[in-house]
């Protein structure tokens, strides 16, 4: 990464994608941005670019006032933009005369000038110049002269940010640490140079290291004393971390900041150390002598060694713990799409995990290839194709983690795509399952049609998709970036609780393929449980892999299996006049296929409709049996209807002409 500081001398950029901000703490919503910002770049084969500002603009423009605390200094915000993966941070010298540039002269003297931008991604309540005259639409206007477009961050997701930052300054002021730990995503610094003190503790037999933050303005936490992880010359030590105006020493009343290191002996006077911390075990307080004091110390360190010894414990034991995770791709016929996606699974993939590959009666050259080059693997050979509802039912039976992600075998995977998933689920337990962005393979900056950014269902029964209404793909611009609830996710890479998935019976092996997640998600959600939509994470489907898009055999299992599970889900009241309605409806499709010449695709309804009413019987069992199972494992009184439009998608497509999710 590059951080660069004269923008007098600023290189050429390619395809620069920008986004401008404080980025104060870098905490998990600011990531949230800066995926975006690198997602952009990766499309657009460009650059991702921070810019922010130091000194403080506040201190600047207001110079009196002596209230801002920082929860990261300058140093700590460019180490964390290092660590998240940006390619360049621009440090603006902020000034006076920077602040008095007009708005006309902010975006072309300094964006379109120094950046030459291809994207800028900005909150829609930014403002800029003089008197902040300039706002997103007089920068989106200049932006049609410059050649620059804008990504607007939406009016909730700034909010959430807001609040997020208030919640993480509120938390550590109060010494909850581990608070801001969740909110931040990583750890909160303390970063300084260790200059002498005292040595008061080496008397006392816990020499510590005096640091010097040489920032007044950064957050301090309240006195006490912290477990930390101290970072020397990039080796991590553990630590006890005092905090305090030391009122036992009472010749001794000014506030200091000072470690004690575990088994380290070395002189780093001079040196820079960067603390993390980790947990806040007491407040400060006053003993009648020092060699009470220095009893307390004793039992301080064994405290915080014993939490430092329980972190690296558990990640310990998390690396010899079976896979929390099992990737299960189901294969037929595959074996181009495993020789080219394959390799990202692996080297996308964090965390403890374990990658199978069941194949479904390939005829292809699948099973010999994966054995010569992925013999490590696991292999699962189903010998025939069962379809993927049925395949997967019967993979996953030979499978044991808390997790299943299902992915498809023509899916590429991005860096860091299990992990939010993951942590979504392991954060909250009444989420059943998730997925990440589906966007376009081969149009890399659009939606793919199926699962978008999650999906939906109308009134009738009718899925559709924040990012997909049918046959419409939106491009992605950031407008479904926000974490969702939804009705269902789609089955091309599907996170979902294991336990879940059991006790709900799986898949319906009848379907053979389409829609079967639908249905499982559906009764998921009547169980009361969340689905959710996850845009952190962010995969590129190619679609229609094994099974094409547009042809009368996914017609024919698109009509019939969405009727099976219309009846399996829906209320009796409700099926009573929807289904009906849906037959009325399939009509009239039959009408548009004769209208586009599609004779097998009317041919496709009709059979549909044959199997679905040859197999009425056994569908009404299915019914009553996932009555049970939905009882059995229910955590809430009435379903969850989120993701549920309450509307028709097909009249407000057709007849109201709205085919993108935001109008509806």
């Amino acid at each position: 990464m590059r951080v660069l500081n004269d923008l007098n001398a600023l290189p050429d950029f390619q395809n620069a994608v920008v986004t401008i901000g404080s980025f104060d703490g870098v905490h998990l919503g600011h990531q949230q941005i800066l995926d975006r910002v690198k997602r952009l770049a990766r499309q657009s084969d460009g650059e991702s670019i921070v810019i922010t500002f130091h000194p403080h603009p506040r201190l600047v423009i207001y110079p009196k006032d002596q209230s801002l605390q920082l929860i990261t200094s300058i140093d700590e915000k460019v180490d964390l933009m290092r660590r998240y993966g940006i390619d360049n941070v621009v440090v603006v010298p902020f000034t006076v005369a920077f602040s008095q540039q007009s708005a006309d002269e902010y975006i072309q003297k300094f964006l379109v000038e120094k950046f030459h931008p291809r994207y800028i991604v900005i909150g829609y309540d930014h403002r800029f110049g003089l008197n902040r005259q300039g706002d997103i639409n007089y920068l989106k206007w200049h932006g049609e002269q410059s050649g620059y477009e804008v990504e607007e961050i939406g009016k909730h997701e700034v909010e959430d940010i807001a609040v997020s930052s208030t919640k993480i300054r509120r938390a550590l002021e109060t010494g909850a640490v581990d608070q801001a730990y969740r909110l931040l995503g990583h750890y909160f610094f303390l970063t300084g140079t260790v200059v002498h003190g005292n040595k008061i503790g080496k008397k006392l037999g816990f020499p510590t290291a005096n640091l010097d933050l040489g920032n007044r303005h950064k957050l301090l936490p309240p006195a006490g004393i912290y477990a930390v992880y101290a970072y020397h010359k990039e080796q991590r030590y553990g630590g006890m971390l005092y905090i305090g105006d030391r009122p036992t020493l009472k010749e001794y009343q000014n506030k200091t900041i000072e470690v004690n290191l575990f088994d380290f002996d070395k002189d780093i006077y001079g040196d820079k150390l960067r603390l993390e911390l980790v947990a806040r075990t007491r407040d400060d307080q006053a003993f009648e002598d020092l060699e009470q004091l220095s009893m307390q110390l004793a039992q301080d360190r064994k405290e915080t060694q014993a939490i430092i010894k329980s972190l690296e414990g558990s990640v310990e034991a998390k690396a010899a713990e079976p896979p929390r995770v099992a990737i299960v791709i189901l294969n037929y016929n595959g074996r181009g799409y495993l020789e080219r996606f394959l390799p990202k699974v692996l080297e996308h993939t964090d965390g403890r995990f374990e990658v199978v590959i069941a194949d479904n009666g390939s005829t292809d050259d699948s099973l010999a290839f994966l054995a010569a080059a992925y013999p490590h693997l696991r292999h699962i050979d189903l010998k025939i194709n069962y379809g993927f509802a049925e395949g997967y039912n019967q993979a996953l039976e030979q499978v044991d983690a808390p997790y299943f992600l299902l992915l498809n075998s023509d899916v590429e995977v991005t860096p860091g795509w299990l992990d939010a998933l993951v942590e979504l689920m392991e954060r909250d337990p009444s989420v059943g399952a998730v997925q990440p962005k589906i966007l376009a393979y081969h149009e890399r900056e659009k939606f793919e049609y199926a699962g978008a950014a999650g999906g939906w269902l109308d009134n009738l029964g009718y899925p559709f998709c924040r990012g997909r209404i049918f046959s419409v793909t939106e491009t992605d611009r950031g407008q479904y970036d926000e974490l969702q609830e939804v009705f269902w996710a789609t089955g091309a890479a599907f996170l979902v609780r294991s336990s879940l998935f059991k006790q709900l019976g799986g898949f319906d092996g009848d379907y053979f393929a389409h829609s079967e997640e639908i249905d499982l998600c559906w009764r998921i959600k009547r169980a009361g449980y969340k689905i959710m939509a996850r845009p952190r994470s962010v995969v590129y489907h190619v679609g229609g892999g094994t099974l094409s898009y547009n042809t009368p055999r996914k017609a024919f299992l698109n009509f019939r299996n969405s009727l099976f599970t219309l009846v399996k889900n829906e209320t009796t009241s409700r099926l009573a006049w929807i289904l009906p309605a849906r037959l009325v409806l399939d009509g009239v499709a039959a009408l548009l296929f004769l209208s586009q010449g599609k004779f097998q695709h009317i041919g496709a309804i009709v059979r549909a409709h044959w199997s679905f009413f040859g197999q009425w019987k056994k569908t009404w069992q299915k019914r009553r049996a996932n009555q049970d199972r939905v009882a059995k494992v229910s955590i809430a009184p009435e379903p969850n209807l989120a993701g549920r439009y309450k509307k028709s998608i097909v009249w407000a497509f057709y007849a109201k002409n709205r085919h993108y999710f935001k109008d509806l």
